[in-house]
């Protein structure tokens, strides 16, 4: 992993900003390689129950970093998948919808374009009133394709959604949770989703995991699958020592002790 991007780990939550504040944390070649790599970390990283995602200074991330891009990119494959299902620049918003635990995203300044898309890849995102989003690629000539038509499809009415693909026109805080692409508008973002972070952390571990994979798992499994699914699940949860310690602590009015 690279300087783009940091990542602290503290009481099972892991604080992970995008680290170019200098130019709003805008996507260049060491900044996809980074963020990726952070990802990729924190799937393996034991003990760590939920991820807090956010940008240094002034913005989230203002999206691709064009400068950069005119004078030849990062040179990875498009068509290739070679990161899964994903390409490299896909997989910069997929690595956190596929991360075991969940991911909160805390959006603040500017969300533009792939920004956007990254933090779409988060489980919820916490936006400010002030905080400037938009479907930025078309003012570029370009699609949207950093995994954004696979995350907005359930969250985001298609109308919508497509007026601002095909107009790249801003919208506010207030308006992206009316619209489905944040899940609460707070005066402080970072605040609000370590918070929520907090308590996630707080749960058995082993039941978050499993019900942020019945999530991911079942978008488009019919009823009876998802009836299945849910019930392999809990069998796998059910009975198991984090569940009764769960009980127990409830019981007994203390900390639960949970074993990741």
């Amino acid at each position: 992993m690279n300087d783009r991007v940091s990542i602290t780990i503290q009481d099972h939550v892991a604080d992970v900003r995008l680290n170019r504040p200098d130019k709003m944390n805008a996507l260049d070649p060491a900044m996809f390689e980074g963020i990726v790599a952070a990802g990729e970390r924190l799937r393996d990283e034991k003990g760590v129950r939920a991820v807090v995602l956010s940008g240094e200074g002034r913005a989230f991330c203002a999206g691709l970093d064009m400068a950069s891009m005119a004078s030849g990119g990062t040179g990875a494959p498009l068509i290739e998948r070679t990161h899964g299902i994903s390409n490299l620049y896909q997989k910069v918003a997929m690595v956190w919808r596929e991360l075991p635990m969940p991911v909160i995203a805390a959006v603040h300044g500017i969300c533009f374009g792939g920004g956007l898309q990254i933090a779409s890849g988060a489980d919820m995102r916490i936006v400010s009133p002030e905080t400037r989003l938009s479907i930025m690629e078309m003012k570029w000539g370009l699609v949207p394709d950093m995994g954004g038509y696979a995350l907005w499809r359930r969250n985001v009415r298609e109308d919508v959604l497509r007026r601002l693909t095909y107009t790249n026109a801003e919208f506010n805080g207030r308006e992206a949770v009316e619209w489905g692409f944040a899940t609460e508008v707070q005066d402080a973002p970072l605040e609000r989703a370590k918070a929520i972070a907090a308590t996630i952390a707080d749960r058995n571990p082993q039941a978050m995991r499993e019900a942020k994979a019945l999530f991911n798992g079942s978008v488009d499994l019919d009823e009876a699958e998802i009836l299945q699914a849910e019930s392999d699940a809990q069998a796998r949860v059910i009975r198991q020592p984090n569940q009764i310690e769960a009980v127990m602590s409830q019981m007994e009015k203390r900390a639960a002790n949970w074993k990741d």
